[in-house]
């Protein structure tokens, strides 16, 4: 990309190509080689474009502006989070966080999409404010029941259906895009690694802080979590949004890197787990716990590859982080098939529950995205396909997963009656 960019500073039509192509890559690589470039107006012309609030006159401003963006949908999402302490509401009794936990998140995320875009569609806030509020009613009037499953998996589900929600908030309603859709599972790993890289951070930080009031003889704990703590997680990825928006170029960096480390290790790890499984003569079949942890797994390996792909260069070939994906596509693929054969047995066995039904479902969808993946995978590395062809299979099929967490929220546990 640095040798396409530098080749074509005269030709803006190749250099916007070049950009649509692999819009990370292409900040990634501009900003390294800037200094270089930096004497042709071309380049200043996309210095001012990848970074709009850099030199501008009203920069100051607009970077206030955005933090205070920034504040108000963290205020909002943690008095949201605090409601029950307000209003003295019993967590055990209501379950308040199990039902809308996932829902104050992504509605502080929607929040600030709306929010820093500047202008929107009053249509479509209506719409997606309506969907919030509907959800929170609904979510909320379901009893507050541990011993449901079928009201539990519809808690689980309804920030899947609302993160649905969301991505089409992120990409504009412009459903007919597959790249802002791709751009959208990007997002999401990005996210990811900043939310867990704040976590660890928090957790020093929370460490440090209360052995140091401890050492004065206060004991801060309690009012550390209930005030800093759930407050923080909650508005963490409001905050990891703001940064993604403001460092996009550090951003860049960091998930590729993350991305190419983390695929073969889990392809040793799943090698050695199956095998593992056979040694020791575990059974997902008559086993339901571990029935549990094999499908956990499985989902995990899905978002490892679905990450690795959506961050993998466009400009250029890595032939071994190639056949590391679709070793780990088949091998997942595998894995899946053997899910899917045990909860079938089980469903013959002792019957149709609503956590069998999830799981079976779950477990389809996985295995049909899972399949065109690895036929895709199987073109890259052996007929020269692009790896972006990947990563359109994968956006396309993202409204079929929106489809089954619907019917998992507001369908599935009437059919089995709120049991």
């Amino acid at each position: 990309m640095k040798n396409e960019i530098q080749e074509n500073i005269h030709n803006p039509e190749q250099l916007e190509l070049l950009y649509r192509t692999d819009k990370k890559g292409f900040e990634t690589a501009f900003f390294e080689i800037y200094p270089e470039i930096s004497k042709h107006k071309t380049a200043e012309f996309w210095r001012l474009r990848l970074t709009p609030d850099s030199n501008l006159p009203d920069s100051a401003g607009m970077v206030r502006k955005d933090v205070l963006i920034l504040i108000i949908s963290c205020a909002v999402t943690g008095f949201l989070i605090k409601l029950p302490q307000i209003f003295g509401l019993d967590l055990q009794q209501y379950l308040y966080y199990e039902k809308n936990a996932g829902l104050i998140v992504l509605l502080g995320l929607t929040l600030y999409a709306f929010l820093i875009r500047g202008k929107a569609s009053l249509r479509h806030i209506l719409i997606t404010f309506a969907v919030f509020a509907l959800s929170a009613l609904y979510i909320n009037l379901l009893p507050s029941d541990r011993s449901s499953h079928s009201v539990t998996l519809a808690f689980l589900h309804l920030p899947l259906m609302l993160w649905c929600l969301y991505g089409l908030v992120f990409i504009d309603f412009d459903t007919n895009s597959l790249s802002r859709r791709i751009d959208f599972i990007r997002y999401n790993g990005e996210l990811a690694i900043w939310v867990a890289l704040m976590a660890i951070a928090g957790g020093i930080l929370s460490g440090v802080t209360i052995g140091l009031f401890e050492a004065i003889g206060l004991k801060i704990e309690q009012f550390y979590f209930n005030y800093i703590i759930i407050i923080g997680m909650v508005s963490a990825p409001v905050a990891a949004s703001f940064i993604i928006r403001f460092f996009p170029a550090v951003t860049g960096k960091i998930a590729p890197i993350i991305a190419n480390i983390f695929s073969p290790v889990v392809l040793v790890t799943l090698l050695v787990y199956l095998a593992s499984i056979l040694l020791t003569g575990k059974d997902p079949y008559n086993d339901r716990d571990f029935l549990i942890i094999f499908n956990l797994m499985l989902l995990g390996v899905m978002a490892i590859i679905v990450f690795s792909v959506s961050e993998a260069p466009g400009n250029s070939r890595q032939c071994f982080n190639e056949a590391v994906l679709l070793a780990l596509a088949i091998i997942t693929l595998i894995t899946d098939l053997v899910a899917l054969s045990a909860i079938l047995y089980r469903l013959g066995e002792f019957g149709f529950t609503p956590n069998r039904i999830a799981v079976m479902g779950s477990n389809l969808l996985i295995f049909g995205n899972l399949v065109l993946i690895m036929i895709d995978l199987f073109k890259v590395n052996f007929k020269r396909k692009e790896v972006k062809q990947v990563e359109v299979t994968i956006a396309r099929y993202l409204p079929v997963y929106a489809l089954w967490t619907v019917f998992v929220v507001f369908v599935l546990p009437w059919i089995f009656g709120l049991k």
